[in-house]
């Protein structure tokens, strides 16, 4: 009886912007539109990234214009733009 030998390949494909961006949103819980760093921590890390924590804060710090701890839908462009340099990938 033969038998076969199965040889997988993974690939990966990069997310674009509007995936991360809906990504990040599903972590909005209270649906106010904005996420706070905490959240962002959390997507970042079911998101497979390694230092989510600190990249979470520098994300953070970095799109938040207006300084009030949250990333509201006119800053997160930004925060997307700013992670996206981290290859976020499907595989």
């Amino acid at each position: 009886m033969p038998w076969c030998i199965f040889i997988t390949r993974r690939v990966s494909y990069p997310l674009s912007d509007e995936q991360v961006k809906g990504m990040l949103m599903k972590y909005d819980k209270n649906r106010d539109g904005r996420i706070s760093k905490q959240q962002v921590r959390l997507a970042f890390k079911e998101m497979g990234l390694h230092f989510c924590r600190w990249k979470a804060g520098k994300a953070a710090r970095f799109a938040d214009k207006n300084g009030d701890g949250y990333i509201n839908e006119d800053e997160m462009s930004e925060l997307v733009h700013y992670a996206s340099k981290w290859g976020f990938r499907i595989y």
